[in-house]
Formats: structure tokens, C-alpha cells, sequence
């Protein structure tokens, strides 16, 4: 018994050294990443680390950025979703999602892209499934489901097309 509770203070302690830094190092990195883009807020991936939420919006394109607290900001993102605007600002297209999977980081980025489709009104955000994506076709379906999307595939031409509409 007494070794159960030692190790659980050893262990809490751990956690909380591991917590500290990540704050240390999330300071460190707000200031570096709010040179570069806009801080749209801090998010947990899965094993709850602490992530910064970011973006680069010009109007045409939206890209939204996800880094680290657990190693120092050097200009570039761990994670990101890049997304561009319709001419008429009714849809958002989802040109390329670029990191690892398995973590969390799709969905934080989806949640914020959704936020920001829903602040500028717009009702649609779309985008396709190419030949390239098809070894993991399996995933990006159940991932675009999970987050309420429309998913059309076509196995022959190994394309698909996603929608999600706000209601």
C-alpha cells in the first residue's frame, strides 16, 4: 500500500513538472506565434497536451495552425488545415489537412474552422477526396462523419466529395 501511494506521488509530481513546463513553454510560444498569425485559443489533443490554436486569414485563403507546448515555436506548426473561400463567401472549401493523425489535431482544427464558417455566416464548407488520399480513405471517412460531413465516394475513380451544411 505504502508503495502504491509512493508511486503516486511520484507520478503526480511528474505530471505536474510536465505541466509547468508546458505553460512555461506556451507563454513563450503565444509571443512568437502572435508575430506571425492570430492566437484563436489554446486546445488538449487526445494525451492532453497543451496545443495553441492559430491562424493566417487574408480573405481568400484560411489556414488554422496548430503548435506545440511542448517544444519551442520556430515558425512553423505542427499541424494545419488549409481552407479557402468561395467567391461569394456562401462555402469554405478544404483544400489540404497536413500533419499526423491519431492525435486529435484534425478534429481541434475542424471544430475552429466550423467556428469561423459559422462567425462569417457561411452555411457550407465542402472539399474532395483525391486518388492520393486513397490509402486512407477508410479514415477520412469515419473522421468526416464524426464531424457531421456528407461523404459521396466513387471506388472506381477513387475520388470522393465531402459537405457539411450548418443547421
Amino acid at each position: 500500500m505504502e508503495k502504491v501511494q509512493e508511486k503516486n506521488s511520484s507520478e503526480s509530481q511528474k505530471e505536474l513538472d510536465d505541466l509547468q513546463f508546458q505553460l512555461f513553454r506556451m507563454r513563450e510560444n503565444m509571443k512568437d506565434i502572435s508575430k506571425d498569425s492570430r492566437v484563436l485559443g489554446i486546445d488538449q489533443s487526445k494525451d492532453d497536451e497543451w496545443m495553441i490554436v492559430h491562424s493566417i486569414d487574408d480573405g481568400r485563403t484560411c489556414k488554422i495552425m496548430l503548435s506545440d507546448c511542448q517544444s519551442p515555436y520556430r515558425g512553423r506548426c505542427d499541424f494545419s488545415l488549409v481552407a479557402s473561400y468561395s467567391e461569394e463567401k456562401r462555402a469554405i472549401h478544404i483544400g489540404d489537412i497536413k500533419g499526423p493523425s491519431g492525435y486529435g489535431y484534425g478534429s481541434i482544427c475542424m471544430n475552429y474552422l466550423k467556428a469561423r464558417a459559422r462567425e462569417h455566416n457561411i452555411p457550407v464548407i465542402t472539399g474532395d477526396i483525391a486518388e492520393r488520399d486513397w490509402d486512407h480513405v477508410d479514415r477520412l471517412i469515419h473522421f468526416y462523419e464524426k464531424h457531421h460531413f456528407e461523404v459521396t465516394i466513387d471506388p472506381d475513380s477513387k475520388s470522393g466529395e465531402i459537405q457539411w451544411v450548418d443547421v
